[in-house]
């Protein structure tokens, strides 16, 4: 039986692509996400291309007593398959100056890019040790890198997902359990459209004038991360597009 890869934020972005990638590649997937007619939809889409079975579970990652009952309610033989955790689901939500920040935006970020990383990953590392190996793969950002202009809380919310990366590492190691951080740069995903709250010339206007990276590119990146041999981890990986040399530096064209 395939191995099964658990993929959060499945929905649209990196984790939709993701569920592409290892799914056209032979993995069974359990995929989760807020929107369940996606969720449904995805998995119509996948098992009507691949010979896969996907296992879909709606819940949102930062309410922890969800969280627990949909991974209390993965069948025991699909449990005994889950080699793979990717942590994906988060979010921006707004920029500017912090003291104009607003709350509800701080904590949506929050409870989702930290306490909904550790609620998950809390219910599947059993999992994983059960399993006797494993990988946690940790969506993260060149925003958990360094820090940029209107950027503050969500830079803030993906340094700890880079923080809290490098401690799983540290307590999962002697159970054999890979963990690697993925930062992606500029990424022409929905990104854009949640952090500008629907305003979708905002949104464009981040992308104009240079070739951001696509969703394709970091599942491609995570694939790669999830198939080395079992004596090698990839612990942290920072991909860009070519044109931004850092979070604030991108040169874009003129035309």
């Amino acid at each position: 039986m395939n191995s099964t890869a658990l993929i959060t934020g499945a929905t649209a972005g990196f984790g939709e692509a993701c569920a592409h990638e290892f799914a056209s590649n032979g993995w069974n997937l359990i995929i989760t996400g807020r929107r369940e007619e996606r969720l449904t939809a995805l998995k119509s889409e996948i098992e009507s291309k691949f010979d896969v079975s996907v296992l879909t579970l709606c819940f949102d990652v930062r309410d922890n007593d969800t969280v627990n009952k949909a991974i209390d309610s993965i069948p025991s033989d699909v449990r005994s398959q889950v080699h793979l955790l990717i942590n994906n689901a988060g979010l921006a939500v707004g920029k500017g100056p912090i003291d104009e920040g607003i709350i509800d935006d701080w904590e949506r970020m929050i409870d989702t890019n930290v306490k909904g990383l550790l609620y998950v990953s809390k219910a599947v590392i059993p999992m994983l040790k059960e399993n006797g190996s494993g990988q946690i793969i940790n969506i993260a950002s060149i925003a958990g890198k360094q820090v940029y202009p209107g950027g503050n809380v969500y830079c803030a919310s993906k340094h700890a997902v880079d923080a809290l990366s490098q401690a799983m590492r540290i307590d999962l190691v002697s159970h054999g359990i890979k963990v690697t951080n993925i930062a992606p740069g500029a990424a022409e995903t929905e990104f854009s459209i949640v952090r500008f709250k629907g305003d979708q010339n905002a949104a464009d206007s981040v992308y104009n004038g240079y070739q951001p990276l696509v969703a394709k590119d970091i599942a491609e990146t995570a694939y790669f991360a999830a198939t080395r041999p079992p004596h090698v981890t990839l612990n942290d990986i920072v991909i860009m597009p070519t044109a931004q040399a850092s979070p604030a530096v991108l040169y874009k064209s003129e035309v």
